[in-house]
């Protein structure tokens, strides 16, 4: 079932945003002259109440914007697409509803962006499972959109492979990386698919392993955050 309502109240900010999909918000320090955003994208069964929880340790130069999935699949329970597990534990998604959603984040990223007055090189699209492989199929096939995309314990989708943007296109991107080395949701081999992927390609990768299941736990985020504040001293500052 596809959400029907198409924004919400922000949070923590009388600066309204018109975006297509909910939303939860949180704002940069009032004196951060040249913010960042961080545009996180929750996994399969919950929302963007999930994520939004991990605002208060984001370094306050970013806007943090926790967008909802789309479509419904129980009460507060959203999914990017449906897929399934055949017997041979292989994974199948529903390749309509995957395009549909991602082209909803790429217009909700590029609109946030153009209200708050942010440079795409001033953008990180992040998420968690199956928003983590909507990150990385955004970063891939719409990289003029941000500067680097965050994956934690995500896949690459075989479908958006073909779709992938031109070398030139992913010159001077960034991605972290990170995973469970007993995740027994997305095994860890799909992390390292990622990593094999992403080898020819002109994007620097950050790749780490964590102790842990699905989850991101405390070391994982400290060292997630401690890459998005790379970013900011980075050369992409504009």
């Amino acid at each position: 079932m596809l959400e029907s309502r198409r924004w919400t109240t922000c949070t923590n900010s009388t600066n309204m945003l018109d975006l297509p999909l909910s939303f939860l918000q949180r704002p940069a320090a009032p004196a951060i002259s040249r913010p960042w955003l961080l545009v996180l994208l929750h996994g399969v069964g919950s929302n963007e109440q999930d994520l939004f929880g991990l605002a208060p340790h984001i370094p306050d130069r970013f806007h943090v914007l926790s967008l909802r999935a789309p479509f419904r699949i129980g009460p507060d329970a959203y999914a990017w697409f449906d897929f399934s597990i055949g017997p041979d534990s292989e994974r199948s998604i529903d390749a309509v509803q995957e395009a549909e959603s991602r082209a909803l984040a790429a217009r909700s990223i590029e609109a946030a962006a153009g209200q708050w007055g942010i440079a795409p090189e001033r953008v990180v699209v992040g998420g968690f499972s199956q928003g983590g492989m909507m990150a990385l199929s955004l970063l891939l096939t719409r990289p003029a959109l941000m500067q680097a995309g965050m994956v934690w314990h995500g896949r690459l989708l075989p479908q958006v492979v073909p779709l992938t943007a031109p070398a030139d296109a992913l010159r001077g991107k960034q991605l972290w990386l990170s995973h469970g080395t007993h995740d027994d949701i997305i095994p860890l081999a799909h992390a390292q698919a990622v990593v094999q992927h992403m080898a020819p390609l002109p994007v620097t990768l950050s790749y780490r392993e964590f102790p842990g299941a699905h989850e991101i736990r405390p070391a994982e985020l400290t060292a997630t955050v401690a890459w998005l504040e790379s970013l900011t001293t980075g050369p992409a500052v504009r």
